[in-house]
């Protein structure tokens, strides 16, 4: 693994935030009158940009899909945020880039706001060169913006630098940044989604991730 420089998702990649995010979409729909008792039908929620999310999977116009984020976004920012657990492994792997002398970046459509928040909370922010996240009025939500805006603020080469992510958005939004992508299979997209976008590289597990940057 020849890459100078690694772009990490942050939810299903580095984090399990499935106890926060679906308890505070089930909040959201709440408050609208929509009653969701099943947090397990929330899960689809993970990865894709929420606005959006709740535009497609409830049928709902743009004003009431910003009602339902803003909804959201009151329960997430001071309980959702800490309902959350690092994947075990990740720890040792951000370990290892780092004594490779790689640098680490997240790229994530979250807010930037949670996610550094996310990641001082739990203790790996810093491995972190800079933390990348959307801005709260939905600028840059889409992976394939998000990325493009990292590699010209941090001047990245193209081709020494891999995307890890666990939905579709993460290896589209590689590709279309010319970006090799690794998919992993621990997190929310299925195996189906992931394959079907050709990434270059296919990791089941945290562990395979790890021994693929050992060169094992």
């Amino acid at each position: 693994m020849h890459y100078q420089s690694v772009l990490f998702d942050l939810d299903g990649t580095l984090t399990d935030p499935r106890e926060g995010i679906t308890r505070s979409i089930q909040f959201a729909l709440g408050k609208l009158g929509i009653d969701e008792p099943d947090l397990t039908r929330l899960e689809h929620f993970i990865g894709p940009p929420l606005l959006q999310a709740f535009m497609q999977f409830y049928a709902f116009d743009e004003a009431r899909a910003w009602e339902a984020v803003n909804f959201y976004r009151e329960r997430f920012k001071v309980t959702g945020l800490y309902e959350n657990r690092v994947f075990d492994g990740v720890m040792p792997l951000l370990e290892t880039l780092g004594n490779q002398g790689r640098q680490l970046y997240i790229a994530t459509s979250k807010p930037w706001v949670f996610a550094r928040e996310i990641a001082r909370h739990f203790d790996f922010a810093r491995h972190f060169k800079v933390i990348y996240g959307s801005e709260l009025d939905g600028t840059r939500t889409d992976k394939v913006e998000l990325i493009a805006h990292l590699l010209e603020q941090e001047r990245l080469d193209p081709a020494t630098t891999l995307m890890i992510g666990d939905r579709k958005h993460d290896l589209i939004g590689a590709r279309r940044n010319g970006l090799d992508a690794a998919a992993v299979g621990y997190g929310f997209g299925s195996r189906e989604e992931l394959i079907a976008e050709a990434p270059a590289y296919h990791f089941e597990t945290l562990a395979e991730l790890h021994q693929a940057f050992l060169g094992h």
